[in-house]
């Protein structure tokens, strides 16, 4: 009985700790005792048992994961019927964060965090007033700039439950701070802006500058990089700035 016993044993404490292995298996060949090979036979079945539960929940909240973030973006394209310039410009900015991410090297799972911030990153201006859909005046008063300055707090408040989005709700919340600490909502400095909100903030400047305005025609994409690098090192991460600049130069814009 002893032959098998306390590697058995522990063996079922590592699956009892979550780290499952075919080893239970060899437990169940010939050359053990019978007692302990019926053991091994029923820990290596409830693990099976295990595993395809744990796997069906996985599939459960990936589902529920992808439902919202359909439901949320559906919100976010709600948005152009009330505003012809946030129309697609969320599309837009998600597909230039995933090329500028991939070209700063950051792994899959990074850059998807990210085009995901770049889809909902203007969720907020949900809650904007009409009439700052509707001016067409550069001169703004106190309360619309007050407005505007509120959607990344607007968004993080529609988006903070979600957990499933992770980094990706700091990005968007983020997106409008300054390396220099002058940026809203919470005037985060430097490093204090995480990488992914640094990349949005780039991504989002060039697709605003590019995109015609009821008062404004965009700039082309030679004077939007040539206002990006005045502000590099002031408002955006100069290197995030050099590395967008040749992905342009490269690639060309967003069709």
């Amino acid at each position: 009985m002893r032959k098998g016993q306390d590697r058995l044993i522990g063996l079922i404490r590592e699956i009892a700790a979550g780290r499952y292995s075919d080893e239970i298996m060899e437990l169940t060949r010939p050359g053990y005792p019978a007692e302990i090979r019926e053991l091994a036979e029923a820990v290596g079945l409830m693990m099976v048992g295990i595993e395809a539960r744990e796997f069906h929940l996985e599939q459960l909240t990936e589902t529920i994961r992808r439902n919202s973030l359909n439901t949320v973006t559906a919100v976010v394209n709600a948005l152009g019927a009330r505003d012809a310039y946030t129309e697609g410009h969320g599309e837009r900015v998600s597909v230039y964060v995933e090329r500028l991410a991939r070209r700063l090297g950051l792994d899959n799972d990074e850059v998807e965090r990210i085009r995901i911030a770049g889809v909902l990153h203007d969720i907020g201006k949900i809650g904007f007033s009409d009439l700052i859909f509707s001016n067409e005046d550069t001169q703004m008063s106190e309360d619309m700039l007050l407005e505007i300055r509120s959607h990344p707090q607007w968004s993080y408040d529609i988006l903070k439950n979600l957990d499933f989005l992770g980094p990706s709700l700091e990005y968007v919340y983020a997106h409008h701070e300054r390396l220099d600490g002058r940026g809203y909502p919470r005037g985060l400095m430097a490093d204090e802006i995480p990488l992914g909100a640094r990349v949005l903030a780039v991504a989002d400047c060039f697709d605003a500058m590019t995109t015609d305005r009821p008062y404004q025609r965009g700039k082309t994409p030679q004077e939007a990089l040539a206002i990006l690098g005045s502000l590099a090192g002031n408002a955006l991460d100069p290197a995030v700035v050099d590395v967008f600049i040749v992905e342009i130069e490269d690639n060309g814009m967003v069709g």
